[in-house]
């Protein structure tokens, strides 16, 4: 007999789990659904559910009768007497029913339970705490869980049918659509197409917060979503991530995706779900479908869980790192957390600490941050998970804090700014027992501040001195601060050493780590955060500067190199040039190409608040220029003097300081420049490039650069629409700074310019298209000519690709890939280039149009992803060089000025030797390419010349040639002839000489040139 590998064998291995059995088994032995769930020997066999039929479903009231009935009449038969004398009281129980969950949803019915005439029904026994009584215990267990297969839903359609429905006393609360890898089929492209195309969301079991949550299902993924809104659902993916990122670890046991019957859909688990994480936003007065229904995703549901087990079993105390990414929803995990802390008690007396197991283990939670939004949405949440409302209160000073703790308010949240200053004249508070919630924990935890927050917890002082600020923090931490009576959440998503070795959980190899990680490569791989690094472009400065023949410190130490790099980047005139850059790009690629329709901004980060003023003039004075598209403002601490004139953000800007958040949301401000301000915490989802003027490493790097990373569905916010343009650091700067919260490498080096040389270089070899074909098609495109005049160059060259090389399917991808890969790194970087290549441009615009003709075979390596995975933005190019195609010529030859008259530079009225002066034009334009000394260099033009001249063919073919076509000719074989004889002697040049055509010229003009100076 073979195996069962398709959806009904996944609703089976899932109903086995939860009841204990399955429909085919039952079959199987002959007995009846029903006769098995009276028995109840098999209900306690599984996870305690019970099997659900599909005739016993009312799809008009969305409910399965045979349950919702049973449970009333067993637990609440004197409530059900007080209607049963009218003859229709079924009916008015139901109508009733379905009139409250239309107004306020399935959850406030689960909590809050039905009111009819003069009785009340309880819906829901909620899940026991290790305080409960002994009769909430008991009326838990009478709850009745239920699984029903392939549920008929519909009204209108009977035939229709849900895979799987999860109900509770007879109230859905989970759909599943299951689907089968083995079948070709998976849960996030056929299981959510099916919600969103083949279900009808008007009847009543899929319509908003009908039933809690709708999951699409397979062997290995789960995704799930509240709203079920056809083609505008939005599901989140419920897995628990798999080398710190997206999917679901191997499972030796089963299925990957088994966590969720195994471990989410126990009857516990659901109920503390729904007890303690789903919550609908907004209030009672707000239409239903105006409301949001929040469930946890899975990394949340498990930190918040893996908190309260940790310190049910080991008290107070302890630390906790949580390293959760941008795009985790740490302010709703914060939120869970701080609620479920409240009403956590000790599962054991070592875990009770002197207080008894009676009690719970905190006093008071404080939440430190610095959202604005985190107050209102704890306040919201505890209206809905809380009988008693009064036990929140914000603290923004020292006597609102103290005060709150005196009158025992459970939940405190209080500003990282604020918190400090509650030391002088505190209550004595060692008594109490607190759990301290910090947000984003490295941000504002260091030095005094931090210092005095623990005094505070542990009442104990001690004089300091004020030296080497963070083995302060941990040396107060273990001394002093940490006696027993406060236990510490630190929520980041980037740990410092420090913030690691101060909260993270001890090895035994003595190393730390988090207790908890949700890591930056999942929240981009999940879709929740963007890539940052994806289109990341670095811009070098090259410059000297002037200096006399006595003082000469360009190259003395790195400190004077430091200096002079800081004077030069810091001039009113690299500024100028700078800004001009900036605003090249951002007006025709950001602005005019209505990015985030239209509602797209920069961030230009500068080096000192003196640059930022710098930067804002220039910027403020090319505007000026352009007629002022847009506004920009600009954001900094204080009072600064530029040039003898006093100057401060509210000034420059002409609004408060504490309006420029607001100010940069609006529409007419597109750009923001800053020094250190809004680094850090400012969430701007219209943020989508990014200028950085500033040495930029580590934590600060991350937080910087991630400002951009968040994630804008209504603008349609892409990877593609990110733009990074650093003329500060190199990408290896950058990569460094990621990777240790990251945990894998995503900054691809690409962009380095070079690798376009490299590209073209291989793409030629391979021989799919002749240069000639190149120059045909540019000349006829720019010229306009009719597209049928342009088809016959492409399509000889895609048929060479297809047929007449006899290209492997492997060697097919791989220059599609390259192809593909050279269009996109141009496209991002042409607008932004120092320089300009004729050849790259005209070779980039015949592959735009000969890629899409090359068919490659679908199987070769995920082909198509690799495909899709380089064609992020080949937007760059395609209207700022078209105007420009003439003066791309015209740049070439500026590249490497001619000289008109090379023989000429002997003559007297020329002071300086001729030699140097060709060899300094060289330098000029190419000496960061090439690494030798001046001296070296001149050394090495003289004896490559020497060679070139002493050449055999030297003589007739070109010093004595009159025909300049040939004469050129004659020459390039001999330069390649000498080159290649030297290839061994001078590897770096030759490297360039080889695959740089740029360089390649500049040295040939020089070449000829040195060799018709005359002897040497």
């Amino acid at each position: 007999m073979k195996s069962q590998t398709n959806e009904q064998a996944l609703e089976a291995t899932i109903e086995k789990q939860l009841t204990g059995t399955t429909l085919e088994a039952i079959k199987e032995q002959g007995l009846t659904v029903d006769g098995v769930n009276e028995a109840g020997d098999l209900y306690r066999a599984g996870n305690g559910y019970y099997i659900g039929q599909p005739h016993n479903f009312n799809p008009q009231f969305a409910l399965d009768e045979q349950y919702f009935w049973q449970f009333l009449e067993t637990t609440q038969k004197e409530e059900l007497e007080k209607l049963q004398k009218q003859s229709d009281w079924k009916l008015k129980i139901l109508n009733r029913f379905d009139r409250m969950i239309k107004k306020y949803g399935i959850l406030h019915l689960l909590k809050k339970g039905l009111e009819v005439d003069d009785a009340h029904f309880t819906l829901f026994y909620q899940l026991p705490m290790a305080s409960s009584s002994a009769s909430v215990k008991e009326n838990f267990e009478k709850n009745l869980f239920s699984v029903t297969r392939q549920l008929r839903y519909s009204v209108d359609n009977p035939r229709e049918e849900i895979d799987m429905v999860l109900f509770i006393n007879g109230l859905p609360v989970v759909t599943m659509e299951l689907k089968n890898h083995w079948t070709g089929q998976n849960a996030k492209v056929h299981g959510q197409h099916q919600y969103k195309t083949q279900r009808d969301i008007k009847q009543p079991l899929l319509q908003f917060a009908r039933c809690v949550v709708h999951f699409a299902v397979d062997t290995d993924e789960a995704y799930m979503t509240t709203k079920l809104n056809g083609n505008y659902t939005f599901f989140l993916p419920f897995n628990k991530g798999n080398n710190h990122g997206k999917g679901n670890p191997p499972n030796p046991f089963g299925h990957k995706t088994a966590y969720l019957w195994e471990e989410v859909f126990t009857r516990e688990s659901l109920s503390n779900i729904m007890q303690h994480f789903v919550r609908l936003d907004g209030t009672k007065k707000d239409a239903l479908g105006s409301r949001t229904l929040f469930f946890p995703r899975y990394h949340q549901m498990d930190v918040v869980r893996g908190i309260i087990n940790h310190a049910s079993k080991n008290g107070v105390g302890q630390t906790y790192l949580i390293q959760h990414s941008a795009g985790s929803g740490k302010s709703n995990s914060i939120t869970w957390a701080a609620y479920q802390l409240i009403e956590a008690y000790p599962e054991n007396e070592s875990a009770a600490g002197d207080k008894g197991m009676e009690h719970p283990l905190f006093d008071s939670v404080i939440v430190v941050t610095d959202r604005r939004l985190l107050d209102k949405q704890l306040r919201e949440n505890i209206k809905e998970f809380s009988e008693v409302k009064n036990i929140i209160a914000p603290a923004y000073s020292s006597k609102e804090l103290r005060d709150s703790l005196e009158q025992g308010k459970k939940i405190i949240i209080t500003t990282i700014q604020k918190f400090p200053f509650i030391i002088d004249g505190i209550a004595d508070l060692s008594d109490k027992r607190f759990a301290v919630i910090i947000d984003e924990a490295h941000s504002s935890q260091s030095g005094s501040a931090h210092d005095k927050m623990n005094q505070a917890m542990g009442q104990q002082t001690e004089e300091e001195d004020e030296t080497e600020v963070q083995d302060k923090i941990v040396r107060a931490m273990q001394a002093r601060k940490m006696r027993g009576n406060a236990s510490y959440m630190a929520f980041t998503a980037t740990p410092k050493p420090i913030t690691l070795e101060k909260f993270g959980v001890k090895q035994e190899d003595d190393s730390f780590k988090p207790f908890h990680l949700y890591s930056m490569k999942q929240a981009i791989e999940e879709g929740f955060i963007l890539d940052v690094l994806a289109n990341y472009t670095t811009l070098r400065s090259y410059y000297e500067i002037e200096k006399s023949i006595e003082e000469n410190p360009l190259f003395d130490t790195k400190k004077a190199q430091k200096k002079l790099r800081a004077f030069v980047e810091q001039h009113q005139q690299t500024i100028q040039t700078k800004a001009e850059i900036i605003l090249d790009h951002f007006i025709p690629q950001i602005v005019n190409k209505k990015r985030l329709k239209g509602k797209a901004k920069a961030m230009v980060i500068t080096q000192s608040i003196e640059s930022a003023i710098r930067y804002y003039k220039s910027l403020k004075s090319v505007l000026d220029d352009k007629g002022n598209p847009f506004k920009i403002a600009i954001a900094f601490s204080g009072t600064k003097k530029v040039d003898g004139i006093e100057y401060t953000e509210a000034e420059i800007n002409s609004f408060a300081e504490k309006d420029t958040r607001d100010k940069f949301n609006e529409d007419d401000y597109r750009m923001l420049v800053v020094a250190n301000k809004y680094l850090t915490g400012f969430d701007q989802p219209k943020l989508c490039a990014m200028y950085v003027d500033k040495k930029l490493q580590g934590v600060l790097a991350v937080q910087a650069l991630s400002r951009l990373n968040r994630a804008a569905d209504k603008l349609g916010k892409k990877t593609e629409d990110l733009f990074i343009l650093d003329f500060f650091n190199s990408t290896e700067d950058i990569k460094n700074s990621f990777d240790p919260f990251y945990t894998s490498t995503s900054l691809s080096e690409a962009t380095d310019v070079n690798v376009l040389h490299e590209l073209k270089s291989v793409l030629e070899d391979v021989g799919v298209y002749e240069w000639q074909e190149v120059e045909e098609f540019n000349t006829l495109f720019f010229n306009k000519a009719n597209a049928q005049l342009l088809s016959p160059i492409i399509d000889v060259a895609a048929e060479r690709f297809k047929n007449q090389l006899e290209l492997e399917d492997d060697e097919k991808a791989d220059f599609k890939i390259k192809a593909k890969q050279f269009v996109k790194i141009y496209g991002q970087m042409a607008s932004i280039l120092p320089f300009e290549v004729v050849q790259w441009e005209k070779l980039f615009w015949f592959l735009k149009f000969l890629i899409p003709k090359l068919p490659i075979a679908e199987d070769v390596d995920n082909v198509d992803e690799l495909l899709n995975s380089v064609d992020l933005s080949t937007y760059g190019l395609e209207r700022v060089k078209l105007n420009h195609s003439i003066g791309l010529d015209d740049s070439e030859t500026e590249v490497d000025p001619q000289n008109p008259n090379p023989r000429g530079a002997h003559g007297g009225d020329e002071e300086k030797d001729p030699l140097e002066l060709i060899i300094k034009s060289f330098n000029e334009r190419w000496f960061q390419g090439w690494e030798a000394t001046p001296e070296d260099q001149r050394v090495k033009f003289i004896s490559l010349t020497k060679s070139i001249q002493a050449h055999p063919d030297f003589q007739t073919k070109v010093a004595d040639n009159t025909d300049e076509q040939n004469k050129d000719l004659a020459f390039r074989r001999i330069l390649d002839d000498v080159m290649s004889k030297q290839r061994k002697q001078e590897l770096d040049l030759y490297r360039l000489y080889a695959k740089d055509p740029t360089f390649y010229q500049a040295f040939f003009d020089t070449m000829k040139r040195m060799s018709n100076v005359g002897n040497l």
